[in-house]
């Protein structure tokens, strides 16, 4: 049996979960969000605990019991407490401002590169080489993030580009010149 799968779903105080056949909406005061299941879990909510049963021992169950139980845990997360992923820029002239709602960012081009933010997802850069990509849904916010990264991916010879915080580049050595 999934370890995962098994575990409860607290349902924290002013978050409210509804389940109609596969559709499940999660309600709470950062927003809300639904997501469409499979229409073999067995999801209930008793108390203020939400949980999910699989109908059987196939491949396919126990592949969706843990995953399932996961989604509606972050979506439970995501409207009570919200996510967050931070960027950060590496590079000399490399920088990030917020005009409006919108990210512009200047990694090098010849021309500023711009987001718009897409509905539930805001930017913050509280410093012009800081990024702080938030929002309720954790999928959209690290996907977000992702494409942002993409712009500029950290090289591995001197390390610039946009990456997380905290990830570590793996450096690598330059040419060793000749020898003689």
């Amino acid at each position: 049996m999934s370890r995962i799968g098994r575990k409860p779903i607290a349902i924290p105080n002013g978050v409210t979960v509804t389940i109609d056949n596969t559709l499940v909406t999660v309600k709470g005061p950062k927003g809300t969000l639904s997501r469409d299941f499979h229409k073999d879990m067995k999801i209930s909510v008793e108390e203020n605990v939400v949980s999910v049963e699989r109908p059987s021992e196939n491949k396919l169950h126990r592949s969706l019991h843990g995953t399932t139980r996961s989604v509606i845990s972050n979506m439970v997360n995501g409207v009570s407490e919200g996510y967050s992923k931070t960027l950060e820029l590496v590079g000399v002239g490399y920088r990030a401002n917020k005009t409006g709602d919108k990210l512009v960012l200047n990694v090098g081009y010849s021309h500023p590169v711009e987001f718009t933010p897409e509905n539930g997802i805001e930017f913050e850069v509280p410093v012009n080489t800081k990024i702080i990509v938030k929002g309720i849904d954790k999928e959209r916010v690290g996907a977000i993030a992702a494409k942002v990264r993409s712009v500029r991916e950290p090289e591995p010879y001197k390390g610039k580009g946009i990456k997380y915080e905290g990830e570590r580049i793996l450096r690598k050595e330059g040419k060793a010149g000749k020898k003689k």
